[in-house]
């Protein structure tokens, strides 16, 4: 009999913190963010309320693409301050009941990374997908190897192999998901992991955790491989946690993933339920996304339906078995705070986000309305197409007013600051019952405080227009109008008897009134 899956108990109605190390604190004055300016700024999260956070890569790595590219799966970047600075991470984190998890890059590595230098050399070597001639998307041998190697990514990213679900005789390099270099590429991911969780790490996101085996139709081979590492996980470590960059749900948590993000990307749907949520035309923009307008807009022209309804089948799919992640943003993706949408608006979108029944993942800085900052110089990777340049997203921490923004006493920085005259910060907005800030922290309390609000409470949406209004758990109503126009509605629901959290939404009877930015959260 197979024992039904389930999901880590402090994972299960957590509050997720996403952090960019190189950008979030820097202590050492090198303009670059480190471990040790993140340990020190702990008393913020642990204020906020979070109780996982998520750190980028910090491997050793070249950084052409942002860490993305490692170079040695087992050791911290120095940037970072080494070993001993993780370690000291993760233990201080503990004692503020917060949780680390790690960025696993699974699906290849640097073209640094001696396992590749090594098989640019010897043709007997199968650790990567090597081509005989030329063949779409391989990139010739930098080394006395003859052929073409795959890559992931970005050219200089070598595709690790682990196999092709369907062979071709015309194309040896397909071999099946069971030869040899797959093999051993599944021992080599359950040896980084054991490793880092050995060391006190909580366990680990996945990066393009949908892309490990090639022409793979409906993701099948990949799904095994995640629930065979699944197996493993859950017999040596059952309460660490495995999050899928996958961007869809219905396939990657029935394949072994506790959790997976909604994402601009992935799934049938490509990324556009949450994409309907944020995506309003300026920031982050791939060619090819449909102009269309988003619902937290000010305009009041979205249809919230695009998201519902790929949310609730993703729902039905995955069941108890595990989460789906909404997040604020990312460092692939537009900040909430992006073009022109004002910080009046922030406060409906949190409102939304951290009542569904979802894990809300905050991206850092998201909290106090840091911006996207446009026309910033491509900066290790960062640059995808003509409107597609996640530099800003990726702009340093602002904690306080003043030159560095309390980021760093450095005047080189990893990436310019906001410019702006008025950019948010951390001390202004801790100084300001009024704030955004504030208001998340509100909201976080409440969602700990009612678990009804949180990501195993009940759902029933009562209308999709504007306002957007929702039940939880059958004891609360949430009320969001993300709109510059008031919008009013008649309640099917009795008229609650307290708010527990808002600002300007209005009853009359059975009648709602919400004013333009407005949200609430009360109890029935």
């Amino acid at each position: 009999m197979t024992t039904p899956r389930t999901v880590p108990s402090w994972l299960s109605d957590a509050v997720l913190y996403q952090v960019y190390p190189q950008s979030f604190a820097d202590s050492d004055g090198d303009g670059i963010g480190d471990f040790a300016g993140l340990t020190a700024r702990l008393d913020h999260l642990a204020w906020l309320g979070v109780d996982a956070i998520w750190l980028n890569p910090c491997f050793a790595s070249p950084f052409r693409d942002a860490g993305y590219d490692v170079s040695d799966y087992l050791t911290v970047a120095p940037r970072y301050g080494g070993a001993e600075a993780l370690a000291e991470l993760t233990e201080q984190a503990g004692r503020f009941g917060i949780r680390v998890l790690l960025d696993l890059v699974a699906g290849h590595t640097s073209d640094q990374h001696p396992w590749f230098l090594a098989a640019a050399e010897d043709p007997a070597d199968h650790r990567y997908i090597w081509a005989d001639h030329p063949a779409e998307r391989f990139v010739a041998s930098p080394g006395s190897r003859p052929g073409w190697y795959l890559p992931n990514f970005f050219d200089f990213q070598p595709a690790l192999n682990f196999g092709y679900a369907r062979t071709d005789p015309a194309e040896p390099w397909r071999q099946p998901v069971d030869a040899e270099g797959p093999r051993a590429n599944r021992a080599a991911l359950r040896e980084v992991m054991a490793h880092w969780l050995g060391l006190g790490v909580a366990g680990f996101r996945v990066d393009m955790a949908s892309s490990l085996v090639k022409d793979d139709p409906g993701k099948v081979e990949t799904g095994r491989l995640w629930t065979e590492l699944r197996g493993w996980l859950d017999r040596r470590y059952p309460q660490a946690a495995l999050l899928a960059e996958w961007g869809d749900p219905a396939r990657s948590v029935p394949a072994g993933f506790h959790a997976d993000f909604l994402l601009q990307f992935g799934g049938d749907t490509d990324g556009r339920p949450l994409r309907s949520l944020w995506q309003n035309g300026a920031g982050t923009d791939q060619d090819g996304w449909p102009a269309e307008p988003c619902y937290f807009d000010a305009d009041g022209k979205g249809d919230f339906t695009v998201f519902l309804d790929a949310w609730r089948a993703a729902d039905r799919a995955v069941g108890s078995a595990g989460r789906i992640s909404l997040p604020t943003s990312n460092h692939d993706f537009s900040r909430l705070a992006c073009g022109p949408r004002t910080r009046d608006q922030l406060a409906p979108a949190f409102t939304f986000q951290l009542t569904w029944p979802t894990l809300p993942a905050i991206y850092y800085g998201d909290e106090i309305g840091m911006r996207y900052v446009p026309g910033l110089p491509d900066t290790e990777g960062s640059t995808l197409g003509p409107r597609y340049n996640r530099a800003g997203s990726r702009t340093p921490m602002q904690w306080e007013a003043g030159p560095g923004a309390g980021f760093s006493t450095a005047t080189n920085l990893y990436l310019p600051l906001d410019p702006a005259a008025d950019r948010p910060d951390v001390a202004t907005q801790r100084a300001d019952e009024t704030s955004l800030l504030h208001l998340v922290r509100r909201l976080i309390a409440l969602r700990r405080s009612r678990p009804g609000l949180g990501a195993g409470g009940a759902v029933e949406v009562l209308h999709t227009g504007y306002p957007l209004a929702y039940t939880r758990a059958d004891r609360f109503l949430v009320v969001v109008n993300p709109r510059r126009e008031p919008a009013e509605l008649t309640l099917p629901v009795p008229t609650p008897a307290r708010e527990l959290l808002g600002s300007g939404v209005q009853f009359t009877g059975d009648r709602l009134r919400a004013d333009g930015f407005s949200y609430g959260v009360f109890e029935l």
